[in-house]
């Protein structure tokens, strides 16, 4: 797969930066950790990713606007074009030593996402998408799960942590799917959800509360995997409203309406 200048930029800067949280992932035990709120922890290793990710993005396209979890938002001067940055999704099981955590570049023309990159550098597996070139993982082409009856299908989302208020929604939601499923997942990571939805290792996957940074790579990676991606409420916006559900088309009515209740 040879991908566009832009995606070959993402691609780079993810694997630099993975390089350096690789490196910190060694010395968790150590990392210096400072309290963002609860259940909320932001590590150098967080810090450092992020630092690398910018000089390499901005560096490359410096008149792209820039979102991004901890350095806030940048208007560039080509308001068209932005990167929307997540340097580290996943940073509760990091900090656990929980080898299941990603980095997530997406580049948005025209509020729309065009190309995206999740990178699981613990586990060296590289997925990625532009926009009409298909989804891949590595040099593999992915497709979502051919999978057509719920009963067979296994499920993944996030459970709300301490002392957030989705959380009497999302247990409404797996009182209502887990009796028709075969398996519901909580592995900490939405990037790497919706990489492994588009990589059929999930059938489907659906969160609430989350923020643009967790959602835009892989919206157009399980989109290019065929897969199909809507907000919870079926007229609003996935990155404005901060929640999805997404599957493979098959089951995608069966599960939406599971979860849509």
């Amino acid at each position: 797969m040879v991908g566009s200048a832009n995606l070959n930029i993402m691609i780079k800067a993810a694997r630099k930066a993975g390089r350096s949280l690789v490196k910190d992932f060694r010395e968790v035990e150590n990392l210096q950790v400072s309290m963002k709120g609860a259940g909320d922890f932001v590590s150098k290793a967080d810090i450092a990713a992020e630092a690398i990710l910018k000089e390499e993005l901005l560096g490359a396209r410096p008149t792209y606007g820039w979102l991004a979890e901890e350095g806030g938002e940048i208007d560039g001067e080509d308001p068209t074009r932005r990167w929307i940055v997540d340097p580290l999704d996943g940073t509760t099981n990091f900090l656990h030593g929980l080898p299941h955590w990603a980095i997530s570049i997406a580049l948005e023309h025209k509020g729309k996402i065009v190309a995206g990159v999740i990178y699981d550098a613990a586990k060296d597996e590289m997925f990625f998408a532009e926009k009409g070139e298909g989804a891949w993982m590595n040099d593999t082409r992915i497709r979502v799960s051919g999978r057509h009856r719920m009963i067979e299908s296994i499920f993944s989302t996030g459970l709300p942590f301490g002392g957030r208020s989705d959380l009497p929604a999302t247990l409404q939601d797996l009182a209502r799917l887990m009796p028709v499923c075969a398996g519901v997942r909580r592995w900490g990571a939405a990037a790497l959800d919706m990489a492994y939805v588009a990589a059929g290792r999930y059938e489907g996957f659906w969160e609430r509360r989350l923020n643009a940074w967790d959602l835009a790579a892989g919206i157009i990676i399980v989109k290019e995997a065929g897969g199909l991606v809507q907000a919870l409420n079926p007229e609003g916006s996935v990155i404005d409203d901060g929640e999805v559900i997404c599957s493979n088309e098959p089951i995608f009515d069966q599960f939406a309406k599971v979860i849509r209740g």
